[in-house]
């Protein structure tokens, strides 16, 4: 049975290794007073960083979709609103409109979450232009980069007058 703590307002459980392997992903052992005292350690530097935020209004305060323009909206405690697709956010890329449209603040204003899909974004990260992990905003780029456009069509004539794609700095 796991062992659940309050630290600092945080929930954290603890799997203990006495009845078995540990859950999937877990890889750390530690004693309540380790974990205790590793939170304690980074509590004050995130509640600081949580303020800042809060200060400059980075937090959402409303969020919605719009089924015509495919995009999510989030009104910021600042008074911007920020529109971003929602096939860009991991998670809704293939989401009927219904179900994107079921979006709740959540955290204070520091995520949106949507409880039929159990997916939840962090506010602060789609403000920074980051829509889910690394693989998923690699695989946005790779995308990207198969764009066609009559403009890189003719960058890519005018390169190969020069005799191909440029070399980069210090390449020999």
């Amino acid at each position: 049975m796991p062992t659940l703590l309050l630290v600092g307002g945080y929930r954290i459980v603890v799997y203990p290794n006495d009845h078995g392997p540990a859950p999937v992903g877990e890889t750390i052992m530690a004693t309540r007073n380790q974990i205790a005292r590793a939170v304690d350690s980074h509590l004050a530097t995130a509640t600081a960083k949580g303020k800042e935020r809060r200060r400059r209004g980075d937090l959402a305060i409303s969020a919605s979709y719009d089924p015509r323009s495919k995009r999510l909206r989030i009104e910021l405690a600042s008074g911007v609103a920020v529109s971003v697709p929602a096939s860009k956010i991991q998670g809704l890329a293939d989401i009927a409109g219904s179900k994107v449209k079921a979006v709740v603040v959540d955290g204070n204003g520091y995520g949106l979450h949507w409880p039929e899909l159990d997916l939840d974004v962090s506010v602060p990260d789609l403000i920074a232009g980051c829509f889910g992990t690394r693989a998923w905003m690699s695989a946005l780029a790779r995308h990207g980069g198969k764009a066609r456009s009559v403009a890189k069509a003719a960058a890519a004539r005018e390169n190969g007058k020069k005799g191909g794609r440029p070399r980069t700095a210090g390449a020999s």
